[in-house]
């Protein structure tokens, strides 16, 4: 890991620390109503990544999708139908940079293992079915959004490493979201679980992807 840092600079590790802080920030309060202060924090987070990745020369379409990524939070900081579909609007556009990025970065399906390719179609399928029988009227958008999630989960089959990791937590995190909204009652005791693991591994998946393409 201590590798890693060797290769950031000063400006690029401030970026990736002010990351941090944020993340710790925003679960600490997470289970507050919402706040500007709670919307800074969650929006920080991942926003402080995508000017590391822009510093750094990392790929456009990466800075694009954690740019995306922070209104996504944004968004999801606030509850009701209207935030979680600008959420879902800016993740789809999200994961869909993703996609591009790592079937254009990776060696390609072909060489991709068969194994973790078998495993993301199989995910996307029940994720898929369980989410749409139970979105009602947002049937159609969570959907697509499954599509995109699985797209961007092959691509990440084609690079591998930390990109691959990356990428799994992430599919992890939108699965357990879309379980709480969608599975979950308002009052399921697990929500005490689940809304900090949700967090927890979408800002993994965010940080791995992005020192996996600026590293």
């Amino acid at each position: 890991m201590s590798g890693v840092f060797d290769r950031l600079d000063f400006v690029a590790i401030s970026m990736l620390v002010i990351s941090v802080l944020g993340f710790a920030a925003y679960l600490m309060v997470l289970s507050r109503p919402t706040s500007l202060k709670r919307t800074v924090a969650k929006t920080m987070a991942v926003g402080a990544l995508a000017v590391l990745a822009w510093h750094a020369g990392g790929p456009i379409l990466l800075v694009l999708a954690l740019a995306l990524s922070a209104a996504g939070d944004a968004f999801l900081a606030h509850e009701g139908d209207a935030a979680f579909l600008g959420g879902l609007g800016s993740f789809l556009l999200a994961h869909i940079a993703y996609a591009v990025l790592f079937f254009g970065a990776g060696a390609g399906q072909a060489a991709a293992p068969v194994p973790g390719l078998a495993a993301v179609i199989v995910f996307a399928l029940v994720m898929g079915t369980l989410m749409v029988r139970n979105a009602g009227p947002l049937a159609l958008p969570v959907a697509v959004y499954v599509l995109a999630i699985a797209v961007m989960g092959l691509g990440g089959v084609t690079l591998g490493g930390l990109v691959l990791l990356g990428a799994v937590l992430f599919m992890a995190s939108d699965a357990i979201l879309g379980s709480e909204k969608f599975l979950m009652s308002e009052t399921a005791s697990l929500r005490r679980l689940t809304s900090p693991a949700v967090w927890v591994l979408y800002y993994a998946g965010q940080a791995l992807i992005t020192l996996g393409l600026v590293v």
